[in-house]
């Protein structure tokens, strides 16, 4: 008896010893290193026709249905049949169709989406022409999950925001609800979290302890429900570590085994790696897991602090300040006021509105007060989101710069934590040196980006950026380059703002982006061609006047940072291609040429007005269209570096195979081919970069 009490304390002991977590953290680390490092491929092939799996997941809206399937693997299946009723999560299908590969993203510091289903180890997406239920036959699990989600539905006001807090699917809220959610800096509280998980926790344990249970049953059926709710959720990283917390903080209560906290934290986070390595490149694990440790580490801090006002306030500092590296390498922006906006909406997210959601879902008479709440919320985060002067853009920096951000974060804590304040300043002196880089370092490049079958190059000199042109899909209104790439770019540049939006002409791939982008970022003022405005440039000169944007047309030329921008093309053409503006300029001594749409007629009148040097860099016109490049022209400006921006597979037959032989003397970069290309001034050297898909 004694050698099992012996036994007992020196398990105890080596439980509660920091050297065996630091051990966990050493081996799990190199594990999930080895694990990540071994590259993983598709077991279906690029002719795969038909898959049979469960179904684990359904989307549906007006356009489609989205069904993510687990077969051999997982795979995202889209529907062109929104009306199709007949099929629920669990069920076993066979799909026939088409095996679709994932475009890897063509500009640099821009979401990967490819990479993003790779780390859940999805590989392809299938479009469903015909889709066979093979078995109804579900799991009690499924059958809760659907039972859920069709009382979700039957709840008309607030059914988005049920699906967000019940089921952690943020899909259906409005992509500029979520945008402002993120801007102000509280969209975690909307990711379903730690926070969600201990009000749901509370309320099953408060219940199940009225009904007289003892507490070992209430840990064991209260970790049974967060079981089932996490795998509604369908395993979320957020939820898996909150719920297993649980679950071992329990088992550590139970037995009093007096581990510590943060030491059940390191062993949930070993654990988490274990199953899933890529959870390491999840952003809801980073914020999760960071932020939830450093509070666990303060908590002896926070539990001297008697207001609850100021409690939040510390924990909001707190958490703003440990999620800075992840913020920052994700976002590439911080708002300052998040940590004052956390105080309001923390307290009304945790004790309103998700006690609401559950109220709600089990007595639907409450839509209408929830409702109210989730309007309060959404007006006032747009609202909050038109404060300009507390955001603050950071370039998109190299890695090492995250890793010292982490450095000086833990500096900065440990100064917080032990009241040395002098330890903060490393922290915000390094905030000030990565802010203020881009306005002190000079830097000059041109990048032609990857719009598809459209143009958009950006000429970034020092600091101020000239976008010519927006790019635009046509006869697809729904396409946004602006909110998924242009805006994106900039902010990884440091920029929120255009000095200078020039369109070369009204087309819809030249200009069809300009509205949404006006919309959605600052432009100081617009240029556009010569000659009569059409339908589109007329409705934009509508949203240009209504924000009070300068506009102009025809100008010969342009001033940006001691450089000129000089529009050759001055006359008035009937043909809307044959007005585009054309540009030419000189950056640190190397000559670049944008043609627009100019065809053949504007290159003789170009030659016959001006003597033209050689050209380092030449925009091709027109896509490569042999309406435009004429032998002739292309031999008189012989362009070293000739780029045509041109979308995958387009139906014009672009780049013109006569065009191509005219160029053969020019390094030709393609965007179908290249992706995004970047020419870049450096050591008076003209550099390329290319983001190949």
């Amino acid at each position: 008896m004694a050698l099992g009490t012996e036994s007992l304390l020196r398990l105890r002991k080596a439980l509660l010893s920091n050297k065996l977590y630091l051990a966990i953290l050493v081996v799990v680390t190199i594990i999930t290193i080895i694990r990540i490092s071994i590259p993983k491929r598709s077991i279906y092939q690029k002719d795969t026709k038909t898959i049979t799996g469960i179904i684990e997941s359904i989307k549906k809206d007006q356009e489609k249905i989205t069904l993510v399937i687990k077969g051999k693997e997982k795979i995202i299946a889209y529907y062109d049949n929104p009306k199709l009723s007949k099929i629920e999560a669990g069920y076993k299908v066979r799909i026939t169709g088409k095996i679709n590969s994932i475009d890897e993203t063509t500009t640099k510091n821009i979401f990967s989406y490819k990479k993003y289903l790779e780390r859940q180890n999805i590989f392809y997406t299938f479009t469903i022409n015909k889709i066979k239920v093979i078995s109804t036959k579900t799991s009690i699990f499924y059958k809760i999950k659907n039972a859920i989600t069709r009382r979700i539905e039957r709840i008309s006001l607030s059914s988005k925001y049920l699906k967000t807090f019940l089921l952690g699917d943020k899909s259906y809220l409005k992509k500029e609800v979520v945008n402002s959610y993120q801007e102000i800096g509280i969209s975690h509280l909307f990711a379903l979290s730690g926070m969600h998980v201990s009000v749901l926790a509370g309320i099953i344990m408060y219940l199940l302890k009225q009904l007289g249970l003892e507490e070992n049953k209430v840990y064991l059926i209260s970790s049974g429900s967060l079981l089932l709710f996490l795998f509604i959720v369908g395993f979320k990283h957020s939820i898996f570590r909150a719920v297993l917390f649980f679950i071992l903080f329990g088992v550590n209560k139970l037995y009093y085994l007096y581990i510590k906290p943060y030491q059940l934290f390191i062993v949930v986070l070993g654990i988490t790696l274990l199953v899933d390595p890529n959870s390491i490149f999840n952003q809801a694990f980073l914020y999760s897991f960071s932020i939830s440790l450093g509070l666990l580490l303060f908590i002896d801090k926070m539990k001297t602090i008697k207001k609850r006002i100021l409690l939040i306030m510390y924990t909001s500092l707190i958490s703003f300040i440990i999620s800075l590296p992840i913020t920052l390498y994700y976002f590439y922006q911080i708002n300052l006021l998040s940590i004052i906006y956390n105080i309001f909406y923390i307290p009304l997210i945790t004790f309103i509105v998700f006690p609401l959601v559950l109220i709600t879902f089990i007595f639907p008479l409450f839509d209408g007060l929830l409702y109210i709440f989730l309007n309060i919320l959404e007006k006032s985060a747009y609202y909050l989101n038109t404060i300009e002067l507390s955001k603050i853009l950071f370039f998109k920096g190299p890695f090492i710069i995250y890793v010292i951000y982490i450095i000086m974060v833990i500096i900065c804590l440990y100064g917080l934590y032990k009241n040395k304040k002098l330890l903060v300043i490393p922290l915000i002196i390094l905030l000030i040196m990565h802010y203020s880089y881009p306005k002190v370092i000079k830097n000059s490049f041109v990048t032609f980006l990857d719009v598809g079958q459209g143009d958009s190059s950006l000429i970034y000199l020092n600091n101020k950026v000239t976008l010519i042109d927006t790019g635009g899909k046509l006869f697809d209104d729904k396409h946004n380059i602006s909110n998924n790439i242009t805006i994106p770019y900039l902010k990884s540049l440091g920029k929120n703002k255009i000095e200078t939006l020039i369109l070369t002409h009204g087309d819809a791939d030249h200009m069809g982006e300009a509205i949404n982008l006006v919309n959605n970022t600052k432009i100081e003022k617009v240029i556009f061609n010569c000659g009569r405005y059409n339908y589109l440039e007329k409705e934009l000169i509508k949203v240009l006047n209504r924000k009070k944007i300068k506009y102009y047309s025809c100008i010969k030329e342009l001033n940006v940072d001691n450089n000129k921008l000089y529009f050759l093309q001055t006359k008035d053409y009937s043909n809307e291609n044959d007005n585009s503006n054309v540009i030419y300029t000189e950056l640190d001594g190397y000559k670049f040429m944008l043609m627009g749409d100019a065809s053949v007629t504007t290159e003789k009148e170009i030659l016959s007005k001006y003597n033209l040097p050689d050209i380092d860099v030449l925009k091709v016109g027109h896509h490569g269209s042999n309406t435009s490049s004429s032998k002739e022209f292309i031999n008189a400006i012989k362009p070293k570096n000739s780029i045509i921006s041109v979308g995958k597979k387009n139906r014009y037959g672009h780049p013109n195979k006569e065009v191509l032989e005219n160029l053969k003397y020019s390094k030709i970069y393609r965007t179908d081919i290249d992706g995004s290309i970047m020419f870049k001034i450096k050591n008076n050297k003209l550099r390329v970069g290319t983001c190949s898909p």
